[in-house]
């Protein structure tokens, strides 16, 4: 994950945080609060903007054991996903969900360009290790926002429900993290589970919308 030869060429900051967080909120879905979420969630970095604090860096998370982790995956990774936003298989079970958000530097600017890679297991709690079913990466806007249309992951011994993603700005380190569910049973059994990495989830229909905005440990 160290190149990126794919991503755009020349990009530059987004606009104004003004103007970036006018139009997150404008954008913003009325949609209820999914059942059993529990404790509230945390704030999105965009709602945080507005104070002029400097924003704290997205945790770091992966699939081993080591207490001070470095930039891994896990087993399940694999290089040279598919560029696409949406990673739902015709055919395949599944309930689905929207993942959207934005990205963001420590000093609140939305970073343009960025790589936003996901993985994740199958409705049966599966990962295709053969293809690139559930696999996908994809650039950030000018804005710094992403969007994914993708379903629910399943469980599998060991783990709570979550996603794996990396994210990456142009010729900046790159975070390895995992994004979960808020009022998983299994949140409070699962020795990586992070509540920082929790995502903020709604009803949309019969589906979910997820939100979650990245600061990357770095200043423009």
């Amino acid at each position: 994950m160290a190149e990126r030869d794919d991503r755009p060429d020349g990009t530059e900051h987004g606009p104004t945080r003004k103007s970036l967080l006018k139009a997150a909120f404008v954008a913003a879905p009325a949609a209820a609060l999914l059942s059993g979420a529990g404790a509230a969630t945390p704030a999105l970095a965009r709602e945080q903007v507005q104070g002029g604090r400097s924003l704290e860096p997205t945790p770091q998370c992966d699939d081993g054991d080591d207490p001070t982790p470095p930039q891994m995956e896990g087993p399940y990774f694999k290089p040279n996903s598919p560029q696409r936003t949406d990673l739902v298989v015709p055919g395949h079970p599944g309930t689905a969900l929207v993942v959207s958000g934005y990205v963001f530097s420590r000093d609140c600017r939305p970073v343009s360009g960025a790589l936003v890679d996901f993985w994740q297991a199958d409705d049966a709690g599966n990962y295709d290790n053969v293809g690139y079913n559930y696999r996908g990466h994809q650039f950030t806007g000018t804005d710094g926002a992403f969007h994914l249309d993708t379903i629910i992951p399943g469980l599998y011994p060991g783990r709570t429900r979550h996603l794996h993603v990396k994210v990456q700005a142009p010729n900046r380190p790159l975070l390895t993290t995992q994004l979960y569910f808020p009022g998983e049973p299994r949140n409070g059994t699962d020795m990586l589970y992070d509540p920082r990495l929790l995502m903020n989830v709604t009803n949309e229909g019969v589906g979910r919308r997820a939100e979650f905005d990245f600061v990357l440990n770095f200043t423009a």
